[in-house]
């Protein structure tokens, strides 16, 4: 609002005083509308992350804005990371005082987790994350974990909830697996087989192994993705493998009804 100044101005000349006329009051039209009030600015939803490094453990824990732009969704990430954090250091100091009872050396503990997008579409987000821990052991662990958000319901699903039932994604979806796993395999290990586990050179069922739902047009589900973590497939020193196969009909038919407006074929 525009204030209007009247009254006595007092100068400073000598010890005289000199006083200025009021102003001539504005006509009714000239008065200008009192301003907008300005509003607060708004703080941006940000990716949380968090970082401790000390003598028992070092933990990780992130995920993107986009999903704690989700009310729900960011408190279900931020009890997760309160829960790992509080685990981590349960584990890490009874570990530490295990090895002083054992006289061996400590070696701190570690849990990381990094969620990032797959998939971000109006009604669903889809994210991955590999979970890296270490326990004092050989040698660090790793494993992958999946969420699927159903923006609509408002609530977490597996992916495998979208389909008519586990067995029929995976009968849609295991012959262009194991094809591509096969190929892999055979280029990790340069012609040579699994070695003495036969199991490593057999397919995998992959519904058993982490999928996640992907798009490449961005308006629906047309992949999908299986990330299989050391130990599954292969020995650890193969690291892991990333296996992706298209949606197609056959895949369509395994998806329940209310689900399909989700997919396309490709």
């Amino acid at each position: 609002m525009r204030l209007v100044l009247m009254g006595a101005v007092v100068v400073l000349a000598g010890c005289s005083v000199k006083e200025e006329a009021p102003a001539p009051e504005a006509s009714g039209s000239a008065i200008a509308p009192p301003a907008a009030p300005e509003m607060p600015a708004q703080t941006p939803i940000a990716a949380r992350e968090v970082h401790e490094d000390n003598d028992l453990y070092q933990f990780d824990y992130s995920y993107p804005a986009s999903a704690g732009a989700i009310p729900a969704l960011k408190a279900l990430l931020d009890s997760d990371l309160e829960k790992t954090r509080t685990d981590l250091k349960v584990d890490a100091t009874e570990g530490q005082k295990l090895a002083k009872e054992s006289g061996f050396p400590f070696n701190p503990y570690s849990y990381n987790v990094e969620w990032q997008v797959v998939t971000d579409l109006s009604a669903w987000l889809s994210m991955s994350t590999l979970i890296g821990t270490y326990s004092g052991g050989a040698h660090p662990n790793y494993a992958f974990n999946t969420l699927l958000w159903d923006r609509i319901a408002g609530k977490r699903r597996a992916p495998s909830d979208l389909f008519v039932s586990k067995a029929a994604l995976s009968e849609a979806i295991r012959a262009p697996f194991c094809k591509e796993l096969d190929l892999q395999r055979a280029k990790k290990r340069e012609g040579q087989d699994g070695g003495e586990i036969a199991e490593f050179s057999k397919c995998i069922d992959p519904v058993e192994e982490a999928v996640i739902l992907g798009s490449s047009n961005g308006k629906a589900f047309d992949r999908i993705g299986v990330l299989v973590a050391p130990y599954s497939a292969g020995p650890y020193v193969e690291g892991d493998y990333e296996v992706t196969v298209p949606v197609t009909p056959k895949v369509l038919a395994a998806v329940k009804p209310e689900f399909k407006s989700s997919f396309v074929a490709r």
